[in-house]
């Protein structure tokens, strides 16, 4: 069982997200910069959170465009099971990989604290480890965290099941529609979310319900490879 972290100029989160793929798989991911043009074999590659390119033009605008975009589409489109958290949700919506856009938050401002989050959708390969419906704390740190889509796909995704995390108890810190905090794709290997489930894997960070999302996705791979 193999993961990779791909890093941009700006990523900020991604050590965060390495300590959390060790500490749960005992592995540590391999890490790809931005300008290479080749995944190396993995069964899980995410996305993390920071601000790559600093925000410039939008969030998540150039980096959709590097050289190693590519190669995650590639492995994506073979199956194999891709994250994106914060920055990296922005991401995978600018390269078309998830559908809607995030934008800036309703108020304008840098929000940084803990929501509640609803799953809505546990029957995911990121989220079977969950109960359906129930609600986890999880924290947020984003300026342009605010999802939308036109009706015809918000219809759509909504009816499919891709909404699979909601901000719960009037927790929406961004004006987000739908109070939409993460969806994934009709193939249901590529998820994105604006909360950071990498900052809640053990008591000591205030409790441990992040750490399902990433044992419901490394559960089967694991259980192959024993």
């Amino acid at each position: 069982m193999k993961t990779a972290i791909i890093q941009f100029p700006g990523s900020n989160r991604d050590r965060d997200m390495i300590a959390a793929l060790t500490k749960i798989s005992g592995v540590a991911p391999a890490k790809v910069w931005h300008t290479e043009t080749e995944v190396p074999d993995a069964d899980l590659i995410i996305i993390p959170g920071g601000f790559s390119y600093g925000d410039y033009l939008r969030s998540g605008a150039i980096a959709a465009r590097s050289p190693i975009m590519d190669a995650v589409r590639t492995a994506a489109d073979k199956g194999v099971l891709v994250l994106g958290v914060c920055n990296g949700f922005q991401i995978l919506a600018e390269a078309g990989m998830l559908p809607g856009a995030l934008m800036r938050n309703a108020g304008l401002k840098f929000v940084c604290k803990q929501i509640k989050l609803q799953v809505t959708n546990n029957k995911t390969q990121f989220t079977h480890l969950y109960e359906q419906d129930e609600v986890i704390p999880c924290p947020v740190a984003h300026h342009d965290g605010n999802y939308f889509a036109d009706a015809e796909t918000l219809k759509k995704i909504e009816g499919e099941g891709q909404v699979v995390f909601r901000y719960a108890e009037g927790t929406n810190p961004n004006g987000s529609i739908n109070d939409i905090a993460g969806i994934i794709n009709e193939a249901g290997n590529v998820l994105g979310m604006m909360p950071h489930p990498e900052n809640l894997i053990e008591p000591d960070h205030g409790g441990d319900a992040g750490k399902y999302l990433f044992e419901s996705a490394l559960k089967p791979l694991l259980e192959a490879a024993a």
